[in-house]
């Protein structure tokens, strides 16, 4: 049990490298305001885009962890999260991703949608000209 009782904190790699980038953009940005550096201030905006887009990349990758608490035996912050690769539902980074996408593609709904290939004929409903090929 730890100190936090059977809570799922959410202590994730993608998360303490986040983290971590992320208190070092901070100092950069407090770095430039102490300076009054315009070039140092955009280094630090830099590097906090940088944490947010290496947080998702390790996320996708399976170092992050699902929406919601996990089961305890998973709840160790070096434990793989196995289900990345599919998407966890209700979650924005994976939809971002183009991942957890549950809807399957129904044949009426292709139909609808399909454009006649070449040879295949006039578009229904579409006019053409007397004499044009």
């Amino acid at each position: 049990m730890s100190a936090h009782g059977d809570h799922d904190l959410g202590h994730t790699v993608a998360g303490w490298t986040g983290t971590a980038i992320g208190v070092l953009g901070t100092a950069v940005l407090g770095l430039g305001v102490v300076l009054t550096s315009a070039t140092v201030l955009w280094l630090g905006t830099a590097v906090l885009v940088l944490a947010a887009l290496t947080c998702w990349a390790l996320h996708l990758a399976g170092w992050g962890k699902p929406t919601g608490p996990r089961p305890v035996d998973r709840q160790a912050w070096r434990t793989r999260d196995t289900t990345a690769r599919h998407g966890h539902p209700g979650c924005l980074g994976c939809r971002l991703a183009g991942r957890g996408r549950t809807r399957p593609a129904k044949a009426a709904d292709a139909a609808e949608g399909a454009v006649p290939q070449r040879g295949d004929g006039p578009l229904p409903g579409s006019r053409t000209r007397a004499g044009a090929v």
